[in-house]
């Protein structure tokens, strides 16, 4: 679409730059010119010569420059516009075939161009080269045997250094002041150079586009036309490359909202090697320290491969496929094979003319080949993981079939030597121009409707955990109770909607004794949720038919055992009318009994071994005793600083008598950072039984 968009404007721009040119004719084979305040295409015709020029002992300047230099045995070649012939990447009708369709197929090298004209100007006009828009691959342009300029950057001797991408260039002449209306006479000379990657082109060759003759008072204009026209042939890059990167943002904060999908981040970062071709082009046709060649290989080394194996990694992770296991590797391994035979390709393309005679043409050739070999096998395997993915999910597959069917078409188009969709007027449509934006439309929809999924599965979580919180607080205790010589006080603050500490309260009718039990499971959120649950249930049916803490807890860790990684810390306390206690520990904290912390023995968590012993502690509570049972949050809390509230800072502040709620508080202050915990048990005294 965008790149349709270009070829209109690039359309309305030739109208405009033919209306300047018509202000002065064309000259098919005359040598004269009147320059008035417009500019002239210098069709020609020239005189053409393969080959590069010897150097002039005398002026040390190429020979064939000068502009004494006989060139009547040179071929002539005419660089008018024909009728019916565009540039097949970008509609203009300026654009001429280049000399391998002028009897030199298969030649790269160096080339010269010559043209004599002479230019009547008006009084004080002066004039410039408006050099070629577009060549193969770089030149240097002389007028009178001294050297203008050049596109491309060459050394002292004149050798290649740098190829640039196309760029408008403006090389003034020699001023004709003061020549008035005489005839100026200038002897223009092009050197061209073309390397072998240029051959896989066979319109390429030379000057494609005509130079053009500005007189000075045109030059600004001029120039301003040409920026414009650069402008307009990279602006669907700059937008594409802008579009791109906006998408890979914005699959990567789909990801942070939901962190479960990892789909998002191979969009993101696949999106990421989309423009790197898009951004080479527009820096090879701004800088001048990025040769082209290396713009190539950079591509070929990265964007193309690393674009289609991540593209398959895409669909393997969007279907959530399993089988075959060995799918991962094999795109690993295409990816490589891409990356190997496009950068060789690339290589012996432009570097080959170092190889023996022969061996470059076929070493590209072989590479040409396994690149699309693995073309084809990429297609194969996109095909495979799709049929799996429609198998797999039913209609979200066969939404998916759109996109890879684009990817399809532009990996098959090379193997086939097919670019072009149609042509109309000036207007090129090529495969790409209907792929890229299908491709990006049908992804958006996609990713869409995935979002969509995801926010309703984000919500189904969100009642779970609601549920599962409206469930904890059910079978939590109320925060203070009463019962016949206890008076309990109890906090409970979660890190996360649903904590992973429980305890449970419960009195014995028959005899006024007291049973607690508290610990804290491993983990936090929804699924310590669920394994506190499972253990207030254990703990309510063990109480039914034992009374000994030590075989509460062992019932405990036979419920735990076979469930994983499922682990508790725990402790149960049974506390008697008359104030003697018993507590059981399976690595849980000891208590604090009135303001110190008691001496209990070491025990292993639940759920980790079978033969499961917990260690007992026998201790007598008295009237106005007061014990404390703290789970590990709050000692754990941490400030901004990463220091800890440790257990210092608890003993300090249980021996202030503190309630539970004011405990729990402290250490929440402080920066929570687990659930937190704490009971508090007071015995007073029971009143006695009244006689009858």
């Amino acid at each position: 679409m965008a790149r349709t968009l270009r070829r209109i404007l690039s359309c309305l721009l030739l109208l405009a730059v033919a209306r300047l040119h018509a202000q002065a004719p064309t000259q098919p084979a005359a040598t004269t010119i009147t320059l008035g305040q417009a500019a002239v295409p210098l069709n020609g015709p020239w005189k053409f010569q393969i080959g590069d020029s010897p150097i002039d002992p005398k002026s040390g300047k190429p020979l064939w420059a000068e502009p004494g230099f006989d060139d009547s045995q040179w071929e002539t070649v005419d660089l008018t516009p024909v009728a019916g012939q565009e540039d097949p990447n970008n509609g203009d009708r300026r654009w001429v075939k280049g000399w391998q369709t002028r009897g030199h197929k298969g030649y790269w090298g160096w080339a010269w161009y010559r043209l004599k004209v002479e230019v009547a100007t008006p009084p004080g006009e002066g004039m410039a080269i408006d050099g070629p828009t577009g060549s193969s691959d770089c030149w240097q342009v002389f007028a009178n045997g001294q050297l203008l300029g050049s596109f491309g950057k060459f050394d002292s001797q004149g050798n290649v250094k740098r190829i640039y991408a196309n760029r408008p260039l403006m090389f003034p002449l020699a001023s004709a002041k003061e020549a008035g209306n005489s005839a100026v006479r200038e002897t223009l000379a092009f050197r061209v150079w073309m390397g072998p990657g240029s051959l896989a082109d066979p319109a390429s060759g030379g000057l494609n586009y005509a130079p053009l003759l500005v007189a000075q008072s045109a030059m600004q204009a001029q120039s301003g036309l040409d920026r414009e026209e650069a402008f307009l042939l990279r602006a669907d890059e700059a937008a594409y490359t802008v579009f791109f990167l906006l998408l890979a943002v914005l699959a990567a904060s789909l990801y942070l909202f939901d962190r479960s999908d990892p789909v998002y981040l191979w969009v993101s970062a696949t999106l990421l090697f989309s423009p790197l071709g898009y951004v080479g082009h527009i820096l090879c046709a701004n800088v001048d320290w990025l040769d082209s060649r290396y713009r190539d290989i950079l591509i070929d080394l990265l964007s193309d491969p690393l674009q289609t194996g991540g593209w398959a990694m895409v669909w393997w992770v969007w279907f959530r496929l399993r089988r075959p296991a060995w799918t991962p590797k094999v795109v690993g391994l295409l990816t490589v094979a891409y990356a190997l035979s496009l950068t060789f390709q690339t290589v012996i393309s432009d570097y080959g003319g170092a190889l023996p005679h022969g061996l470059d043409t076929w070493l590209a050739g072989a590479f040409y080949v396994s690149g699309n070999l693995t073309r084809l096998a990429f297609l194969l395997l996109l095909t495979l993981i799709v049929g799996a993915g429609i198998r797999k999910e039913g209609k979200e597959g066969w939404l998916a079939l759109p996109v890879v069917a684009t990817m399809a078409v532009e990996l098959i188009a090379p193997v086939i030597g097919v670019d072009v969709l149609w042509r109309w007027h000036g207007l090129t449509l090529l495969i790409w121009d209907l792929t890229d934006p299908l491709f990006v439309v049908v992804l958006g929809i996609l990713m869409l409707r995935r979002l969509q999924h995801s926010l309703n599965r984000q919500r189904q979580m969100a009642l779970d955990v609601r549920q599962a919180q409206e469930v904890q607080e059910v079978i939590l205790p109320e925060r203070r109770v009463v019962l016949p010589g206890f008076e309990i006080e109890s906090e409970y603050r979660p890190a996360r909607e649903v904590g992973g500490d429980f305890f449970q309260i419960i009195p014995n009718e028959k005899d006024c004794s007291l049973l607690i039990v508290a610990g804290d499971v491993t983990g936090k959120g929804l699924q310590a949720g669920m394994l506190v649950a499972l253990l207030v249930g254990a703990i309510r049916q063990a109480a039914e038919t034992e009374t000994a803490p030590a075989a509460i807890l062992a019932a405990l860790n036979r419920r735990l055992l076979g469930r994983g990684d499922a682990r508790a810390t725990c402790l149960a306390l049974r506390i008697e009318r008359d104030g003697s206690a018993t507590l059981a520990n399976a690595g849980h904290l000891p208590p604090y009994l009135n303001g110190k912390p008691m001496e209990i023995d070491g025990s292993l968590p639940l759920g980790m071994i079978e033969q499961f012993e917990s260690s007992v502690h026998r201790f007598q509570l008295a009237p106005k005793d007061r014990l404390l049972l703290l789970s590990d949050g709050v000692a754990e809390a941490t400030d901004e600083q990463g220091k800890l509230f440790g257990f210092d800072r608890v003993l300090e502040l249980v021996r202030t008598q503190p309630s539970a709620t004011q405990i729990a508080e402290a250490a929440q202050a402080f920066g929570q950072e687990d659930d937190i915990s704490v009971i508090a048990v007071t015995r007073i005294a029971a009143p006695e039984p009244a006689h009858a």
